[in-house]
């Protein structure tokens, strides 16, 4: 029997159970019948934050921006182009500050872009600023997942 992982649908945020073997052959979910990977970035608010956070078996990398900020957006492309490079090992997800501000508090961001890779439901790596392309977040993102703890 293979192992299973839990992996939270973006779509209807349902904790699903898949086998890893089926990871890369786009599993669906079991509630709402949508893919459990899009290729892009799932946007979350406070009540979805905690299940993707803590509930995903796998990395979570969040993109806490704003819309009137110039880096953010011009980090924007990248990030959604990471998210295919990334996917299925890691879930990459959106925060918009300006609507979720008291996440924003809780995790004590300051300065945005800052991304913050959550496993587990912890945060075990962040970067303030934006960066300039796909590879490089994926880099980034990859090498953080790696570093001990």
């Amino acid at each position: 029997m293979s192992e299973t992982l839990h992996i939270v649908c973006p779509h209807c945020h349902t904790t699903n159970r898949v086998r890893q073997t089926d990871q890369t052959h786009s599993p669906g979910c079991g509630s709402c019948h949508q893919p459990l990977w899009q290729g892009a970035p799932v946007v979350l608010n406070a009540a979805a934050f905690d299940k993707h956070t803590v509930r995903n078996q796998v990395p979570v990398l969040v993109d806490f921006w704003a819309p009137w900020c110039g880096p953010c957006k011009m980090m924007a492309p990248a990030f959604e182009q990471a998210a295919q490079g990334l996917e299925p090992a890691m879930r990459l997800a959106k925060v918009n500050t300006e609507e979720e501000q008291q996440l924003a508090s809780r995790f004590n961001i300051r300065s945005i872009p800052t991304l913050a890779l959550f496993v587990g439901g912890r945060e075990v790596a962040r970067q303030t600023g934006a960066f300039r392309s796909a590879a490089d977040i994926v880099q980034w993102a990859q090498q953080a997942v790696r570093a001990p703890r």
